[in-house]
């Protein structure tokens, strides 16, 4: 295949795909599910497809969590062990990455994506109507690290789902509102996102180009479905976000065993 970096309608569509999966993954969570498989069948190889992907995706989710901070829905200082242990584990997962070969991870994204796929769109939202956040126990400081830890290390080792798998998780764990969820998934993401990206740099896996390229208009879209889903809340976000689902289910699961 052609160097994607010299591809002009590559490189339309992957900027296309950068703004639909910001749109998607401000709202929802899960833009990963569209833009892992899309830079895969660009040419890349999979170390090089993921580590852009987190370039990429480090622009979208900083715009996003920004949005949510300003309008007070992220608590830095509640969630400062979550974040730590977020970029913690993020760091071990990148690293891992790397003793994996190119062809295990040829077979093994593919599934995990779709896999992602299905246990989000069956799995159960806990809805609350509680609009501030739990007191600050011994039991909640516990939980964010057992999450923070396991979610940046999923984060680092593949990506794809892990801003649903923080908004689901959140809700079963804190009883916050999907919105609270969402701003601490945005925000995390963002963590395990740009600690991933500096471990991936460091390893050499990134495609600085496509990255940026893809990054900015992840940014736009970020944008949007993060004032979008402020302003029209929990009654827009869970129906976005299972049509998401079943959408990147249905075309991974035809890439992966009919193509």
């Amino acid at each position: 295949m052609s160097d994607p970096v010299l591809d002009m309608s590559l490189w339309i569509t992957l900027c296309s795909v950068g703004f639909v999966a910001g749109l998607i993954d401000a709202i929802a969570g899960g833009g990963g599910m569209l833009t892992v498989p899309t830079l895969l069948t660009s040419g890349l190889p999979p170390h090089v497809a993921l580590g852009t992907n987190k370039l990429a995706a480090s622009f979208g989710s900083f715009t996003a969590s920004f949005a949510f901070y300003r309008k007070r829905l992220f608590n830095p200082k509640y969630w400062r062990l979550a974040i730590i242990t977020t970029a913690i584990g993020a760091i071990l997962g990148t690293i891992m990455v790397n003793f994996l070969s190119v062809e295990f991870l040829d077979k093994y994204i593919p599934v995990l994506i779709i896999m992602t796929a299905i246990y989000t769109l069956l799995s159960s939202v806990v809805t609350s109507e509680i609009h501030g956040l739990p007191l600050k126990t011994m039991s909640i400081k516990c939980k964010q690290v057992v999450q923070g830890l396991i979610l940046g290390f999923y984060d680092g080792l593949a990506g794809p789902g892990t801003g649903a798998f923080w908004v689901s998780s959140s809700n079963a764990l804190y009883k916050i509102n999907i919105l609270l969820s969402s701003g601490l998934a945005r925000s995390t993401n963002f963590v395990s996102n740009f600690f991933s990206l500096l471990t991936f740099i460091y390893l050499g896996h990134v495609n600085f180009v496509l990255g940026i390229s893809m990054g900015i208009f992840m940014m736009l879209g970020a944008w949007v479905g993060a004032h979008w889903a402020i302003k029209f809340g929990s009654k827009f976000i869970r129906p976005v976000f299972i049509t998401v689902v079943i959408i990147m289910s249905v075309n991974l699961g035809y890439q992966a065993w009919l193509s």
